[in-house]
């Protein structure tokens, strides 16, 4: 199977040399093609400066990452912008669409901005569209959207390019309980397609989702675990009893 991500042992320190502070302590880990991977941890166990990393808005310290077979930690300029815009996507929990624009607008930036023709751009949002239910509200603004909506319409801003990994931060975070749960069945359905989902989440249920779970404390793998044949419910209770594991960070993990 084809690794699309690939940590290998990154390290990332914050602060002076009087005054260092090790975010992330020599972490490794990979992701498979078509692979809905979760990040997990209590806050400041390392988890969103993990993010950062893997989405190129901060630099390891030392180690290496690996997209799609290209080291991203040695990119800079216009080459490290190129390769964000064309190879990542990017799922935010407030959004991040632009109020002047339709919801058919913001999906078709991210392709105007590849040069794609008309006729493309428009037929591949009819195709992803129909994918995460929201044809309906293609011609509205984002202030005549319902939250879940404007993130199905994130959702599909963000896999409109193809990208080779596409990364979710807290994307049910702003969410109710019932448009987080069709917001996670349409992953489910976007992984069967063969996009490749990394989302970073304090949040068990929006976990038990996913396929695979890595547990993050002070900066390490704490533990990793695997849904199998698991259904989402005994795969919920698994998410759970590593949280109690976690002892003191139940209540930020949950």
């Amino acid at each position: 199977m084809e690794k699309i991500l690939r940590v290998e042992k990154i390290e990332k320190y914050y602060g002076s040399r009087s005054s260092l502070t090790k975010a992330i302590d020599n972490m490794s880990f990979e992701v498979e093609k078509g692979e809905f991977l979760c990040l997990m941890g209590a806050s400041g166990s390392g988890k969103t400066t993990l993010l950062n990393c893997i989405s190129t808005i901060d630099k390891v310290t030392s180690g290496h990452i690996f997209v799609g077979g290209v080291d991203i930690t040695k990119l800079k300029g216009n080459e490290l912008n190129k390769f964000r815009r064309e190879e990542l996507g990017f799922i935010f929990q407030d959004f991040n669409l632009l109020d002047t624009l339709t919801a058919y607008e913001n999906i078709a930036l991210a392709l105007s901005i590849q040069n794609v023709g008309v006729k493309e751009i428009d037929e591949a949002i009819k195709k992803v569209s129909e994918e995460l239910d929201i044809k309906d509200v293609l011609n509205k603004y984002p202030y005549q959207m319902s939250g879940g909506q404007k993130q199905r319409v994130a959702s599909a801003r963000a896999i409109i390019t193809e990208p080779k990994l596409v990364l979710a931060d807290e994307p049910t975070g702003a969410l109710d309980s019932k448009s987080a749960k069709l917001l996670l069945e349409k992953f489910n359905y976007l992984e069967k397609l063969g996009a490749t989902i990394l989302m970073v989440t304090h949040d068990a249920f929006t976990a038990s989702y996913a396929k695979r779970v890595i547990f993050i404390k002070d900066g390490k793998v704490f533990k990793e675990i695997c849904r199998g044949n698991d259904t989402r419910k005994e795969f919920f209770d698994k998410i759970i009893d590593v949280v109690t594991l976690l002892g003191g960070d139940l209540n930020d993990a949950l």
